[in-house]
C-alpha cells in the first residue's frame, strides 16, 4: 500500500489494528473494516477491471446502494454505510465498488466532524482498493492525522500527496496545509493552480496589500468568474494595455460580455484575436451602447474579413438597422441572397424600411415573401402576432384567429418569448368564436411546446386541469414528490463523476475547475455542469443563473446542445430547485397557505440567496423590508430574528404573504401583485381596470416590473407543480413525451 510509505512508525497492518483497537468500544465494526484495509488482490483486480470496462456515463450505475445516501446527513446514514462496508457475503463487482465508496464516505463524514482518530481506520489502505479517488483519500488521511494531533504524520502525508499527484487540484489544498516554506507554496499555487479558489483568494489578499501587481490582476481576470471583477478588468485595460496579449484581451472582453458591459466588451474585443465571433461581439457591443458609427465600422470589418461566416449574415441585418434607407435595403438584400437563415428577419426589416419612406407596395411585397417563403420562421410568427393583436383590439376576433392559424398548425417550436403568449390568446379567441375543439388543441400545443411557460399554466386551467387558479390557489396543499434523483454530469473525468455520485459536491466542483480549458468561454456542458454543482453546494442563485444563461448561446451547435439539455428533467430541476424544504413546508402548513406559492415568491424575490438586499432595503430570501419585518414579528410574537437567517425570513415572509391574501379575500393574483407593488397601487388598479378577465387585467398593469413579477411568480408555481407533483407531472409528460 502506497499510503504506508508516508506513515511514521509501524508496518501498515499493525498500525491500523492498533488504532482500531483504541476505538473498538466506540465503533465495534471498525475491526472488520481494518481487515478490509488490505483487500485481496482478486478483489482489487475485480474493481480495476470494472473501471476499465465502464465508460464515463456508466460510472454511476443507478443500482448502486450509495445513491439513496448521497444527500443524507452523516448521522442518519452512518449505520447503513457501515452495513455496506462490512457485509462479508460474496460480492459482485458493483458491491466491491460500493464497499470502497461506503468506507470513503464514513471516513469523510468523520473528518468533517473533526473525529480524525475514528476516521483513520476507514481511510488507511483504501487507496489501494479505490485508486480513482486516491488523491482525495490521502488528503483526508492527512486531515485525520492533524485532527489526531499527529502533526508529523499529517505533514509527511501531504508531502507525499503533492509529490505523487502534483497536478491534482487537491494538491493545491495540501500545499496550503504544509507548515514549512509557506511563501514558496503560495507562489507555486499562483503558478500551477490559477483556477483554484484558494489561489484566487491569495491573489485578492495580496492585491489588497499591494494593488500594483499585473500578474495577479490578470490571473483573476483570466480564471475567475466571480461577479465583482469589472473593477479588475478596468484596471488592466486602463493601466496595463501594452502588456496585454490578444488572448488576454479576449478573456477580459468575455468577462465584460458575460456581465453585460457591452461597450467595455466591444472596446476589448477590438484588440482580441480577429475571429468572426470577436468582431461580431465588438460591433454588437457598440450597437447596443448606441455608438452607431463605430458599430457600422465594426460590422463592416467583419463583413470584409469574414464575409462567409454565419456572424456575417446577422451583421448584415443589424448594420441595416442603423443605416439610411437605400443603404439599408442593399444590406438586407445581401442577407436574403446569401444567408437563408437570416432571410426571414431581413424581409421583415426590409418591409419596415420601405414603410418608413412610404413605399407601402414594396413593404407589402417584402412581408408577403416572408409569409410565403418562410412561413415557419420566428420573423413570420412575430409579424402574424403583431397583426392579430391589432385586429383583436379592433374587435375583429375572427380575423385575428385566422391570422394565427399558420402558427398554430406549425410543428416548429419558437424560442421567442411571445410564442406561448400568442398561442394562448389564439386559444382564447377560439373559444370566443365558438371553435372549442380548436381551442383545446391550441392549449395542449402550448403545454407540449412550452411546458415551462407561465402560459402553459393558464392553458392547463383552460383545459380544466386541477392546478389551482388565482381565486382558489392559496389553500391548496399539493402532493409533492421530493425524492432526490441522480444523473451523471454531462462532462467530466471519472474522478469528477465519482465525487458527484458520492455527493462530495465541493470536491467535484473543484475538480471541474481543474478540467475547464477556457474559463471565460465555457462550453454548454461545462456551464451546465458548473451550474448544477453550484446548486449542489448551496450557491443557488449563481448556479441557477448559469443554467439560465444558456439561453444566450449564439452558435447553432451550442443552441442544439442547450435544446438537448432542455429535454431532461435534471435541467428543469436545476432551474427550479426546492431548497429550505422543511422551513417552507412547516410554515406553509402553519399559515395554511400553498407551500408552492411561498416557494415561488421566494424564487422570484431572491433566487434563494439568503444574504441578498435591494436598493429599497428589502432583505433576504423573501425580500422583506425591516419596518414590515418588525411589524410582523410583533404580530407573531417573535422577539428576536434576523432577516438573513433563512428560518426567520421564511417565517416572517410566509405570514406576510398570508396577510396579503386576507386583504383580498384569498385572491392570489392581487395578493402577489401587492407583495411587489404595494396595496395602494393594487387597490387603484382594481378601481381603474376591468377585473372580469384576469388575463386582460394583468395586461393592463401599468408597472412593467409588477406585470413581470406576477407572471414570474405564477410561472414559478406552475413549474414547481409540474416538476414535483406526481399527478400534474404525469399529465404534462403524456403531452410532451419527456
Amino acid at each position: 500500500m502506497l499510503e504506508s510509505r508516508v506513515r511514521p512508525t509501524k508496518p501498515p497492518r499493525k498500525l491500523i489494528k492498533s488504532q482500531a483497537k483504541t476505538v473498538f468500544r466506540q465503533h465495534k465494526k471498525i475491526v472488520l473494516l481494518v481487515l478490509l484495509g488490505s483487500c485481496s488482490w482478486l478483489m482489487w483486480q475485480g474493481y480495476q477491471n470494472l473501471a476499465a470496462k465502464q465508460n464515463q456515463s456508466q460510472l454511476a450505475p443507478l443500482s448502486s446502494a450509495i445513491l439513496p445516501l448521497r444527500t443524507v446527513n452523516p448521522t442518519a446514514r452512518e449505520n447503513r454505510l457501515q452495513t455496506i462496508a462490512t457485509e462479508n457475503k460474496t460480492k459482485t463487482e458493483l458491491q466491491i465498488k460500493d464497499l470502497a465508496r461506503a468506507r470513503y464516505l464514513l471516513g469523510s463524514d468523520l473528518v468533517q466532524q473533526q473525529k480524525g482518530k475514528l476516521a483513520l481506520p476507514y481511510l488507511q489502505g483504501l487507496g489501494q482498493d479505490y485508486p480513482l479517488l486516491r488523491p482525495q483519500i490521502l488528503f483526508k488521511i492527512a486531515q485525520a492525522h492533524q485532527q489526531n494531533k499527529d502533526v508529523w504524520a499529517a505533514q509527511r502525508t501531504l508531502k507525499y500527496l503533492i509529490k505523487t499527484y502534483p497536478t491534482s487540484p487537491i494538491a493545491a489544498n495540501a500545499l496550503l496545509l504544509l507548515e514549512e516554506d509557506r511563501a514558496n507554496n503560495e507562489a507555486r499555487l499562483i503558478e500551477d493552480f490559477p483556477y483554484h479558489p484558494l489561489t484566487q483568494k491569495i491573489a485578492r489578499q495580496r492585491l489588497a496589500k499591494n494593488p500594483q501587481q499585473f500578474k495577479l490582476l490578470l490571473l483573476l481576470a483570466t480564471y475567475s468568474r466571480d461577479q465583482d471583477l469589472n473593477s479588475i478588468r478596468d484596471r488592466l485595460v486602463l493601466e496595463y494595455p501594452a502588456q496585454l496579449t490578444p488572448k488576454n484581451w479576449e478573456a477580459i472582453a468575455d468577462g465584460y460580455w458575460r456581465e453585460e458591459e457591452h461597450r467595455k466588451a466591444a472596446d476589448a474585443y477590438i484588440y482580441a484575436t480577429s475571429t468572426p465571433r470577436n468582431l461580431y461581439r465588438a460591433a454588437r457591443g457598440f450597437h447596443r451602447n448606441g455608438n452607431w458609427d463605430t458599430a457600422k465600422r465594426a460590422y463592416q470589418r467583419l463583413l470584409d474579413e469574414y464575409h462567409d461566416s454565419q456572424e456575417a449574415g446577422q451583421a448584415l441585418v443589424y448594420i441595416a438597422n442603423i443605416s439610411s434607407g437605400d443603404e439599408a435595403v442593399v444590406y438586407l438584400e445581401k442577407a436574403i441572397a446569401k444567408f437563408p437563415k437570416n432571410a426571414p428577419e431581413a424581409y421583415l426589416a426590409k418591409a419596415i424600411v420601405h414603410e418608413r419612406f412610404d413605399k407601402n407596395l414594396a413593404a407589402d411585397q417584402a412581408r408577403q415573401k416572408l409569409l410565403n417563403q418562410h412561413s415557419d420562421s420566428s420573423a413570420a410568427a412575430a409579424y402574424r402576432w403583431k397583426t392579430a393583436q391589432k385586429l383583436a383590439a379592433k374587435g375583429n376576433t375572427q380575423d385575428a384567429w385566422e391570422w394565427m392559424q399558420p402558427l398554430v398548425k406549425s410543428n416548429r417550436t419558437l424560442e421567442q418569448d411571445f410564442a406561448p403568449k400568442a398561442l394562448y390568446w389564439t386559444g382564447k379567441w377560439s373559444i370566443e368564436i365558438g371553435k372549442l375543439v380548436a381551442g383545446e388543441a391550441t392549449f395542449k400545443k402550448i403545454i407540449k411546446q412550452y411546458p415551462q411557460s407561465y402560459w402553459a399554466w393558464r392553458a392547463a386551467i383552460m383545459l380544466g386541469w386541477e392546478v389551482g387558479d388565482f381565486d382558489n390557489l392559496r389553500p391548496l396543499s399539493p402532493t409533492l414528490d421530493l425524492k432526490t434523483s441522480y444523473s451523471p454530469l454531462p462532462i467530466g473525468s471519472s474522478a469528477l463523476q465519482e465525487l458527484y455520485l458520492l455527493g462530495q459536491n465541493h470536491d467535484a466542483w473543484l475538480m471541474l475547475q481543474s478540467e475547464i480549458e477556457q474559463p471565460q468561454q465555457l462550453s454548454v456542458n461545462e456551464q451546465f455542469s458548473e451550474g448544477l454543482l453550484r446548486i449542489a453546494i448551496g450557491d443557488y442563485s449563481v448556479g441557477m443563473q448559469e443554467i439560465w444563461d444558456l439561453t444566450k448561446r449564439e452558435t447553432p451547435a451550442e443552441i442544439r446542445e442547450w435544446e438537448a439539455l432542455r429535454q431532461t428533467t435534471v435541467y428543469w430541476h436545476g432551474l427550479f430547485p426546492f431548497p429550505y424544504q422543511d422551513e417552507i413546508l412547516n410554515n406553509a402548513s402553519q399559515e395554511k397557505i400553498n407551500p408552492l406559492l411561498t416557494l415561488s415568491v421566494m424564487r422570484k424575490e431572491s433566487t434563494f440567496d439568503p444574504d441578498i438586499d435591494s436598493v429599497v432595503g428589502a432583505i433576504g430570501l423573501m425580500q422583506i423590508v425591516p419596518p414590515t419585518a418588525k411589524w410582523v414579528a410583533e404580530q407573531i410574537h417573535l422577539p428576536e430574528y434576523s432577516l438573513t437567517n433563512p428560518a426567520d425570513n421564511i417565517k416572517i415572509g410566509t405570514w406576510y404573504l398570508k396577510h396579503n391574501h386576507h386583504r383580498y379575500q384569498d385572491d392570489s393574483l392581487y395578493a402577489v401583485a401587492s407583495y411587489n407593488a404595494g396595496t395602494s397601487n393594487v387597490n387603484a388598479w382594481l378601481n381603474q381596470y376591468d377585473i372580469a378577465d384576469r388575463d386582460r387585467f394583468i395586461e393592463q398593469i401599468p408597472f412593467p416590473e409588477t406585470k413581470d413579477y406576477v407572471e414570474g411568480v405564477f410561472g414559478n408555481y406552475w413549474n414547481y407543480l409540474r416538476l414535483y407533483n406526481p399527478t400534474i407531472r404525469q399529465k404534462v409528460r403524456s403531452i410532451t413525451d419527456y
